[in-house]
């Protein structure tokens, strides 16, 4: 025992240090706080760094710290997003036999039906999110459900639920992500710039942000895909798509893979469209019992929104925001939300029919390059969102997702004590250093940190 203590006495000291930051974190911090915020996150960010760089070599040591990491927040509320209210509210709302994509909180609070702890799940969510309809796809719901099930008359009870779903998820990802690495000829370890690293812990354990669950069926379609099991992978894929629509952008990029794998292009376009119809039938199987001329009526609304209404950390639609207060006089989100879309699928038709995925590795490169350039477009960009796209750099030799999952923090200054107001000075530091990582990598950098050679026939490799 001594000795062990003395072979773990650094990594040791530095788990118990990342525990204690937790836990500051988890229950003790406000979000309007950001000075303490930035400086718990930048404490983890390092530790998190270290524990990986310095246990190369025990995987299950890093496993069962990411484990503990994990449990520190089981007993908290999450303290920087209020969309878990939202989730409880539509669990509660299915187990009482309504369905939540028919009513808008508030107007649903009006017919006198009593929903446990209704009027307080409400105030919660707050007015933005109370006046809108659901969004969340059906297997978001089912999990809401489960939750509501199990402790639905208990906010915390509920939330112990979610983030009870969300870690297995998270193993689940990990142990797909460890396989997938052993495909593709990587270290196993790589999993861990995932698995361990604060913004996971803290976007999806800590805010309940459902984005885990999606990325474990993305991961596990990912490996089905590689083993050449071909109906699992897209069943994965449509409980994916069933879980966020997300990974809908990934489709174009499967035929010219799907070309590499077969003998002939005809064999090759019979099996793609089998794996799209399975995907589909996946998607359409869930959403069936929710279905109805209401249900696409508010769905598609909802979303509509999304494009065309809200704003948060933006990139280049801030650009061309600005452009647009500089020449018409006001602001062109409405033409720019529905153009900036139709770009991406330009884009994303480019890598698929001039880049060609004719290996795993090379598709994996085109679907971290197509999410990042969908999320440079966007008009907004919450932290969460990135765990698609840190997931697949996982799988690659790009590093700069990491350090976008760290500067990402900088979005939380907007969340001030005197209300919400954008920093674009933070917002740009953030783009800017993510860009210019990328940049780097892309074409000046030979090896990294991180001891991977980086190089430009990632994207024209046979």
């Amino acid at each position: 025992m001594k000795t062990l203590l003395e072979t773990y006495r650094i990594p040791l000291l530095m788990v118990f240090a990342s525990l204690v930051f937790y836990g500051s974190f988890a229950y003790q911090l406000e979000r309007s706080d950001f000075i303490k915020l930035l400086s718990l996150y930048a404490a983890l960010f390092f530790l998190f760094y270290k524990l990986v760089q310095m246990n190369t070599g025990n995987f299950k040591f890093l496993f069962w710290t990411g484990i503990a990491l994990r449990a520190v927040f089981i007993f908290s509320i999450p303290n920087l997003s209020q969309d878990f209210y939202r989730f409880l509210w539509d669990g509660r709302l299915i187990i009482e036999g309504v369905n939540p994509y028919l009513f808008t909180p508030d107007s649903f609070a009006s017919l006198g039906m009593i929903i446990p702890q209704g009027d307080e799940l409400v105030n919660g969510m707050g007015p933005l999110n109370a006046s809108n309809y659901s969004n969340y796809p059906p297997v978001l719901q089912f999990c809401y459900a489960i939750a509501a099930l199990f402790e639905g008359k208990s906010i915390l009870g509920s939330v112990i639920v979610l983030r009870l779903l969300l870690i297995a998820a998270d193993i689940g990802t990990l142990v797909f992500g460890k396989k997938l690495l052993e495909i593709l000829k990587l270290p196993k370890l790589y999993i861990f710039w995932f698995f361990l690293n604060p913004f996971i812990i803290i976007e999806l354990t800590g805010n309940l942000h459902f984005e885990g669950v999606m990325v474990f069926f993305l991961v596990g379609a990912l490996y089905f895909m590689a083993v050449r099991k071909w109906w699992w992978s897209a069943v994965f894929l449509g409980l994916s798509v069933s879980t966020k629509l997300i990974p809908l952008l990934f489709l174009p990029l499967l035929l010219p893979y799907f070309i590499s794998q077969f003998d002939s292009k005809l064999q090759a376009i019979k099996k793609l469209v089998l794996y799209y119809l399975t995907v589909l039938g996946t998607v359409v199987l869930l959403f069936l019992p929710f279905l109805s001329i209401a249900f696409i009526k508010n769905f598609a609304a909802t979303l509509s929104l999304y494009f065309s209404s809200f704003e948060f950390n933006a990139s280049v639609y801030y650009i061309i925001r600005w452009i647009g207060f500089e020449t018409m006089g006001w602001n062109i989100i409405g033409t720019a939300g529905k153009v900036l879309p139709v770009l991406v699928v330009l884009f994303l038709l480019y890598l698929s029919f001039f880049k060609k995925a004719k290996n795993l590795n090379h598709l994996l490169v085109l679907m971290l390059f197509g999410i990042c350039f969908y999320y440079l477009l966007s008009t907004t960009v919450h932290p969460w969102y990135l765990t698609v796209p840190l997931v697949l750099s996982v799988f690659t030799k790009y590093r700069f997702m990491v350090v976008w999952s760290f500067m990402i923090v900088l979005s939380y200054s907007a969340y001030g004590a005197g209300g919400f107001q954008e920093n674009l000075w933070l917002v740009a530091l953030e783009y800017v250093v993510v860009i210019g990582v990328f940049v780097w990598e892309l074409v000046w950098r030979k090896s990294n940190a991180f001891n991977w050679e980086i190089n430009l026939e990632d994207l024209n490799e046979n």
